[in-house]
């Protein structure tokens, strides 16, 4: 928890907003996406789904793959309060469903379904297809359920490990070669905060980025070891524009792009 908070402080002192952004493509972003007041009919959606979560009287039974849960001490976990305290926020899905939008996201890829919440903000609109990986079965099994009493049906729905879903991702060997793997234009890494292991999902997902793609990294300073992650992606040689937002990193790799670092308040 004090980790976390002078993590926060820290973030404070160093963030910025649109003003002394010299980057167009970053400026053009901030103003036009991030601080985008616009409404958007996705919104819409995600609050429905969010108020049926919430006054949802189902409990799972929640397996935990990653590095565990700093709200939770057992597995038993009312839906509710999954809701409540760990699933994407309003602001963030909000925010998410905004960057589908502007960048005209077809195809997305999510590592970390969770019961939903994320998975709807990414393709709530029905304009892009998702496939989403989550490793809890109960888990897993709730949130296709609400995909499919909300008609979402561009979403596409793993159980499996990380390491095993990315896997079945592949094309077969038999007709595998250079540049075969399927492309998404959005990535996004919710799940498993684990320093190492997030490491390793971003260096086998580059495989399966183009050039405009955005990788999104969930709670880059939730421990020492994330924030370790995140230094040493931001200087990974095909990263070219990162922005941390202190909840999100978000990772381009616009061949155009001088490389850039920035710490934007949103």
């Amino acid at each position: 928890m004090w980790f976390k908070a002078k993590a926060f402080l820290k973030f404070l002192w160093h963030s910025k907003n649109q003003h002394g952004i010299h980057s167009p493509f970053v400026y053009k972003l901030i103003t036009k996406c991030f601080y985008n007041k616009e409404h958007l009919e996705a919104y819409e959606l995600w609050d429905k789904a969010k108020k049926t979560l919430s006054t949802s009287n189902k409990v799972l039974e929640v397996q935990d793959i990653g590095a565990g849960s700093k709200i939770f001490k057992g597995n038993l976990r009312p839906v509710s309060k999954i809701a409540k305290h760990v699933s994407i926020s309003r602001k963030r899905a909000r925010l998410m469903s905004r960057l589908v939008d502007y960048l005209s996201v077809k195809n997305a890829l999510e590592l970390g379904t969770s019961i939903g919440l994320g998975s709807i903000s990414i393709a709530g609109s029905g304009r892009a297809r998702l496939t989403t990986i989550e490793a809890c079965p109960a888990t897993s099994a709730y949130a296709q359920s609400l995909f499919e009493k909300l008609k979402l049906t561009k979403i596409t729905g793993m159980n499996s490990s990380f390491d095993e879903g990315l896997t079945e991702l592949n094309p077969p060997r038999s007709l595998a070669r250079e540049g075969s793997e399927e492309k998404f234009d959005l990535i996004f890494i919710d799940g498993h905060h684990d320093g190492e292991a997030t490491l390793s999902y971003f260096e086998s997902l580059l495989k399966h980025k183009h050039n405009d793609t955005l990788f999104i990294l969930d709670d880059i300073h939730w421990s020492p070891a994330m924030e370790m992650a995140w230094e040493a992606i931001k200087t990974h040689e095909e990263v070219r524009v990162t922005i941390d937002t202190f909840q999100w990193g978000l990772v381009f790799f616009r061949k155009e792009q001088v490389k850039q670092d920035f710490v934007i308040r949103v």
